[in-house]
């Protein structure tokens, strides 16, 4: 993703906010539907080696930093989740496979998504198919925090600094993940692992 230039990764935050593209030009205006699924990988830093123990990087201490900073926090505030993915060792490649397969998953995801649409069909909220789409207006009720949860998503976003676009996003991916497990309300464990997606806790651990 880095090795894009930064015009053209900060033109995605239009379409993955708003959901549409807009181009101007001269005395015209033409917005086109744009609701797309936005998947990006990166290394840590040019190198690719970057954090891996006793490895020391070829260019310096602040290459991972200045690499990783081509991707603006606007950007990066708008992806909901961001997964640090290790390297593979020896051991790895010998370990049995997980037991959840790809039919397996696929099944949980569609039940969540058939969740999803009945609560915003029975609420009549036609444009509205799953968490994502939700309004921010309506997402606190919807969501159905319980008193753990609520006060762990409220101490996060205060310790993390979350912009409110990140709070509501961070609200949206708990919910889901409480679909997933087909629980009618989200607990401190869904909470938890949403806040763990967003990058800023991600960064956060880098630094320290």
């Amino acid at each position: 993703m880095p090795e894009f230039s930064a015009q053209v990764l900060d033109s995605l935050r239009q379409p993955l906010e708003a959901g549409e593209v807009a181009i101007a030009r001269a005395n015209h205006r033409v917005s086109y539907p744009s609701r797309i699924q936005l998947v990006a990988a990166m290394n840590p830093c040019r190198c690719g080696h970057a954090g891996e123990p006793g490895y020391s990087c070829g260019r310096g201490q602040n290459c991972a930093e200045k690499y990783q900073s081509r991707i603006s926090g606007p950007l990066l505030d708008r992806i909901d989740m961001q997964i640090e993915v290790l390297a593979v060792t020896a051991a790895d490649l010998v370990l049995p496979p997980s037991s959840d397969d790809s039919a397996t998953v696929r099944e949980r995801v569609i039940a969540a998504r058939e969740i999803q649409a009945r609560r915003y069909a029975v609420l009549n909220m036609k444009t509205v198919r799953t968490n994502a789409d939700c309004p921010v207006q309506r997402l606190e009720d919807l969501a159905q925090l319980d008193a753990p949860a609520a006060a762990l998503l409220r101490e996060a976003a205060e310790a993390s600094h979350l912009t409110a676009r990140g709070f509501y996003r961070t609200l949206k991916v708990a919910r889901t993940l409480a679909d997933l497990d087909a629980e009618a309300a989200v607990g401190r464990g869904h909470v938890a692992e949403a806040l763990s997606y967003r990058g800023e806790f991600l960064r956060q651990q880098q630094a320290a």
